[in-house]
Parts: C-alpha cells; structure tokens; sequence
C-alpha cells in the first residue's frame, strides 16, 4: 500500500514545498526543521494504524479512561541524511527504540554505484512495528538493502517504510524485490523521473547535503 499525504491539501505540502525550494534551502537550519516537521506529521497519521489499549489516567480531580498506544515502535533510518526525518519520528514516538544503518553509494570510475552497507544498530523487531524513514527513494536498492539487513534482528509485525520524495522507479523497485513483504510505503510526495546518476527529478536535490553540508569524497 502506498499512501501519498501530499496528494491531501493540508499544511504538510507547505513542508514539501520549502525542503524543495532552492532558495529556501540555503537556510540549513530551517531545512532540517522542515524535515523533521514532516516526520512529526508522518508519525501523527501512522501512530492512527497502531494498536492502542484503554488505561486509567489519575488527574488531580478524577479518573479518566483513554485509549492509549500499545507498544512503541522501533525507529530506523539510514545515516546520515535521514537524521533529521527520523528526529520528527522520535519527537513524537520519544519512548521508542532506534535502528541505524550506516548505507552509501560507492561510485565507479564509469559514473555506476553500488550500495555499501557497513554497520547496523538495531533492537529486537519480533513483534514489533517497524518504521524505516529515509528522505529520498530514487531507485529503492538502499532501502531494500537497509531493509534486509535488519531483520537479522527479527520479524516485525507491521512495515512502515516513509520518505518526503519518491520516485515512481523506486516505489516499483520496493514491489518487486519485496514482494512477499506486507509494507505500507508512506511518501510526502512522488516524483516521475530519475537522472542518469539516480536522482529525483524535480526531486530537491542531496537531502544529506542540504541538511549537513557537502561532502568531500563524493558518495551519497
């Protein structure tokens, strides 16, 4: 299933709107606050597919009975540009615990890539609600790669996959290569096309530079 929160009219395309806006950008503070707006928002609308169970809540005058989140997710994301999306996941799910993948593009002399992986910090997933945020899903292979590397770690019991822009070639990638998987894919917004180096067009450009400033050794 993928749901487009950006396809509704609401305040969370003013978000997309700034981390895409080139001028906008230039403020890298205020990038990383607008992404980490769009996990609080993402957090809000999946928090409403959880599991939530009635509790007893003393108040200095009374008892109220509220319907509140069973379990904590586990939060992952893949270092370092999905830090700041991840952070709005954690400001809202602040008990849960966190996964991280240490994931980059390794470029050939020839203009290809592959996708390195070299270090994961991961929770037990038994049973648990898994969500996986990076910002961008160009061609999908990081995430997937991401993806299988931590269920070493166990078998959630639900799938959250969130990015701010994806790509069309990217959410087909994640159908084929996990097709035997029940994820939900939750996007800000898709985009049609992809450059010959992999990224999104119009897309915003390289999240993690935009959010950390650019880097020296040319991998993504």
């Amino acid at each position: 299933m993928v749901i487009n929160l950006g396809a509704t009219n609401s305040l969370f395309n003013e978000y997309i709107a700034e981390i895409r806006d080139q001028n906008v950008q230039k403020d890298r503070l205020r990038f990383r606050r607008n992404m980490e707006r769009l996990g609080e928002i993402f957090a809000y609308e999946i928090s409403k597919k959880m599991d939530f169970q009635p509790q007893e809540v003393v108040s200095p005058l009374g008892i109220s009975q509220i319907n509140r989140l069973e379990k904590q997710p586990v939060l992952a994301t893949i270092l370092r540009a999905g830090l700041p999306l991840h952070n709005g996941f954690l400001n809202y799910f602040d008990k849960a615990d966190n996964a991280f993948i240490s994931a980059y593009r390794k470029h050939n002399k020839d203009g290809s890539f592959k996708i390195k992986l070299e270090y994961v910090s991961c929770p037990d997933l038994n049973d648990k609600v898994l969500i996986l945020a990076d910002p961008m899903l160009a061609t999908g292979a990081s995430l997937v790669l991401a993806f299988k590397s931590l269920l070493q770690y166990g078998k959630p019991k639900d799938i959250h996959f969130v990015t701010a822009i994806a790509c069309t070639d990217g959410i087909n990638y994640l159908k084929r290569h996990l097709s035997l998987e029940k994820f939900t894919l939750w996007v800000g917004a898709i985009d049609e096309e992809l450059t010959a180096q992999s990224y999104i067009v119009p897309g915003l450009g390289d999240a993690g530079d935009l959010a950390f400033g650019s880097k020296m050794n040319g991998e993504v």
